[in-house]
């Protein structure tokens, strides 16, 4: 979807008579980012998992799921209690992508395993693996394990240049090896697949306008830290499976990564959820090319001065390192800024009118992208559908199914 201001009048228009504020995914965009990821899958010799923190709507998934049925197998989730949601929905195969230790969710973790679902856990530590190797003995199951291993780029060698997530501490082959022989001593629980998910290569824009500068150095960074990402992961895995492990899976990155995490020998697939939503910090990467997908739109309902409307609501800031990125972006019409001692507010959000500005009337729309792509599915019960310049159903986030898994 390109952001011009014929394209607001039309979105105008579409929605005129909808219940403000409103969310809404434009399904030529989402199909073609489906197909998009798919064809890099293909290309690869290998399958996608949805990244469902990322996506935070069903009916979106299965159609994934439906529309490439070849690239896309299971889910990556985020909380035992969405799993165990999805899994009382008919799906299957499942990375848990975060360790917990909670009883409650153990106990559901147990019920998705004695349905006899693929389930594999994230773990990191030997606490994990007795925690889980307690429950599956309570529980009379078996838990499959999968250990994450740390991606970070430290080009100094030490802790004092660390470029990437504050995730699992298992970063070398001895690490990996030590704690695939500690599972081994455990009789309910097992390692069966590999996680490096290389968050600094996969959400950092590194093709953004008028930064040339800045965007040369990423591109540098990221290059050297995949060169040693991906030789350290496939030296994890394959002394993993010198342990004798047969790996069901090794996965790795994320929408912006994975040209590069594709062509990775070691990895057998990849993770998508943000790049199908093309939320607005995933708009400028040099190597993917998604299209923006998903939106909300706010009401005008005040007109402090002559270059100026203010929104009801918009205070729907990302999560992460509180920056200017974590807002909102106002898409449509073209140009508009927000007010810097405002913002987004939790009950209005002032914007500054550009030059050339379509007519904005009391109780017009204006278009925004979450700055991230789940979290949008937080704030609505539903989200619109269109398809073809046209409205053609309604579906229920996880919240509009009464759930907030975190």
């Amino acid at each position: 979807m390109a952001f011009t201001n014929q394209r607001y009048e039309t979105l105008r228009d579409l929605f005129k008579n909808q219940r403000l504020p409103l969310a809404f995914v434009d399904l030529d965009a989402f199909d073609e980012n489906v197909d998009y990821a798919a064809s890099m899958a293909k290309q690869a010799g290998k399958t996608l998992r949805l990244g469902t923190k990322s996506l935070r709507c069903l009916p979106l998934m299965e159609r994934v799921l439906a529309h490439a049925s070849r690239a896309f197998r299971g889910f990556l989730t985020f909380t035992a209690e969405e799993t165990a949601f999805l899994a009382d929905r008919g799906h299957d195969d499942f990375l848990l992508a975060y360790p917990t230790v909670q009883p409650e969710d153990l106990n559901i973790l147990a019920w998705v395993a004695r349905k006899g679902k693929q389930l594999s856990v994230m773990v990191d530590s030997p606490e994990h693996l007795q925690v889980l190797d307690e429950a599956g003995k309570a529980h009379h199951v078996a838990f499959h394990a999968c250990l994450e291993i740390d991606m970070a780029y430290r080009p100094l060698g030490s802790e004092l240049l660390h470029l990437g997530l504050r995730r699992s501490p298992i970063r070398t082959v001895e690490q990996a090896v030590e704690l695939v022989r500690f599972a081994k001593t455990l009789s309910n629980v097992k390692i069966d697949s590999v996680m490096g998910y290389e968050g600094h290569i996969a959400g950092t824009n590194d093709d953004v306008p008028d930064q040339g500068i800045k965007n040369a150095i990423l591109r540098g960074l990221k290059k050297a830290s995949v060169r040693e990402l991906s030789n350290r992961r496939r030296a994890v895995v394959g002394g993993v499976r010198g342990e004798g492990v047969e790996l069901r899976f090794v996965n790795g990155g994320g929408s912006g990564s994975l040209v590069s995490t594709l062509q990775d020998e070691s990895v057998t697939e990849g993770t998508i959820g943000s790049g199908l939503y093309a939320s607005g910090l995933f708009h400028h990467f040099k190597e993917v090319k998604f299209r923006p997908s998903a939106f909300f739109a706010l009401q005008v309902v005040r007109k402090p001065k002559a270059d100026m409307v203010t929104c009801a609501g918009g205070g729907y800031i990302a999560s992460g390192a509180v920056d200017k990125s974590k807002l909102p972006l106002p898409v449509m019409p073209v140009g508009l800024k927000y007010v810097d001692l405002e913002g987004a507010g939790e009950v209005q959000t002032p914007l500054v009118l550009p030059q050339g500005c379509p007519t904005l009337h009391l109780g017009d729309p204006v278009f925004f992208q979450h700055a991230k792509a789940g979290e949008l599915c937080e704030r609505f019960n539903e989200l619109i559908l269109i398809q073809g310049g046209k409205i053609i159903d309604t579906v229920k986030t996880y919240r509009g199914e009464g759930f907030a898994f975190l």
